[in-house]
């Protein structure tokens, strides 16, 4: 078992460990931890506590597109677009504003 760099401060462990060990690392999944997954030193799975609020069975679509493997959860927390500019439009309804925009208005 070691901490894990590519996911900050996360337990890693590999498939073996963590095959002779399950009970004892459910109880720390239960118990809120996240755990790293690795296969050959490289990082495979991610195991953690379901989302709060979520009833087995009853995901919503985007927890089942990431469980599909549609849709990858973020590396990095935070407001991707913080950093981006605000965008000042002029009043009025998008079918105006892109009439004006063709030169139709």
């Amino acid at each position: 078992m070691a901490t894990c760099s590519y996911f900050g401060n996360m337990t890693s462990t590999g498939i073996r460990e963590l095959k002779d060990n399950l009970s004892k690392y459910v109880r720390r999944i239960e118990a809120g931890e996240r755990i790293a997954v690795t296969a050959h030193g490289r990082v495979v799975a991610e195991l953690g506590p379901p989302p709060k609020g979520t009833r087995a069975g009853r995901r919503s679509q985007y927890e089942k597109l990431v469980a599909a493997g549609i849709v990858r959860l973020p590396l990095e927390s935070g407001d991707p677009l913080a950093g981006w500019p605000t965008l000042r439009l002029s009043a009025g309804t998008a079918a105006q504003l892109i009439d004006a925009d063709r030169g139709e208005a």
